[in-house]
């Protein structure tokens, strides 16, 4: 089976190319700032041999522009914008699909609700929450869409609504995980995948924003369905009391391990937090 090369962190490359994403819209407010930033980001992971560009929406919501005093309409732009800045890299590298971000209801809350699933927002919230950016994503001429770093079944059955509500979409859905069974809420992720299997919609199901060494069991509990998706952190840790990253994966011991989630039965792999365009050569070159 080929193996997809997906993108690494956005944000990370964003931040090393000198924007500063303090701020809760992350890497969204560059979509009115500095969006030739975002253009060469992707640019620089094509380069680096990335198969996928995944869009700046991850935290482009209706509600988190409103806060910034955007009306609808300037929001519905930035939200095509981040597909259109994507899809502009990938036809200058000459290959490559766009994912539009899908980022769960936790990164608008911008709390860190996204590691933990603890919402107090039901099923029925959720889905009218995500429904708005969701139209315009689906319309805005992605190849697929990516639903990710979803922390909580609730969410996932969310999801798995809408989608169901618009045919012509395909999407993967990628979990975040706080060990090698359970989503960040405790649910097990074989439930969260059950809601999905069979859906030809679904080009792949796995997780992100996960810590490395739980990607093994995970794959293991997701083989035999469909195409699984891995593009977990960098294996620093995020010390939430001292806001400060600890620990290291170099890009090497990256790619060294990208060959492992192959083997382990994942098609599509990349990376996410802290992860860097060097990452993506490393598995880029370690599974060609």
């Amino acid at each position: 089976m080929t193996t997809l090369v997906l993108d690494g962190g956005l944000a990370t490359r964003l931040e090393r190319l000198g924007a500063d994403l303090s701020d809760d819209l992350w890497s969204a407010r560059l979509l009115l700032e500095e969006p030739g930033l975002i253009r060469r980001a992707h640019a620089d992971y094509f380069a680096a041999g990335a198969d996928v560009a995944t869009t700046a929406s991850y935290q482009a919501t209706f509600p988190g522009f409103a806060r910034r005093g955007l009306d609808a309409a300037e929001a519905g732009r930035l939200m095509r914008l981040s597909v259109e800045l994507a899809g502009q890299a990938r036809d200058e590298a000459g290959r490559g699909l766009v994912a539009a971000s899908v980022g769960p209801y936790g990164a608008y809350l911008a709390n860190g609700a996204e590691y933990t699933g603890d919402y107090g927002l039901d099923e029925d919230g959720l889905y009218a929450w995500h429904l708005p950016r969701w139209e315009v994503l689906a319309e805005a001429g992605a190849d697929l869409l990516a639903c990710e770093t979803i922390p909580s079944y609730p969410e996932a059955r969310a999801l798995a609504r809408l989608l169901a509500a618009t045919p012509g979409v395909k999407a993967w859905i990628s979990f975040s995980c706080r060990d090698d069974e359970r989503l960040n809420d405790g649910s097990p992720i074989v439930e969260a995948a059950a809601l999905f299997g069979g859906n030809p919609q679904v080009v792949a199901v796995g997780v992100n924003c996960t810590a490395p060494r739980h990607i093994p069991g995970l794959i293991a509990r997701l083989s035999g369905g469909l195409p699984v998706v891995v593009y977990p952190n960098s294996g620093e840790t995020w010390d939430a009391a001292a806001r400060r990253w600890t620990g290291l994966t170099e890009p090497g011991e990256y790619g060294e391990a990208a060959e492992e989630w192959r083997r382990a039965g994942a098609s599509l792999i990349g990376g996410c937090c802290r992860t860097t365009p060097e990452h993506i050569r490393q598995i880029r070159a370690h599974l060609s």
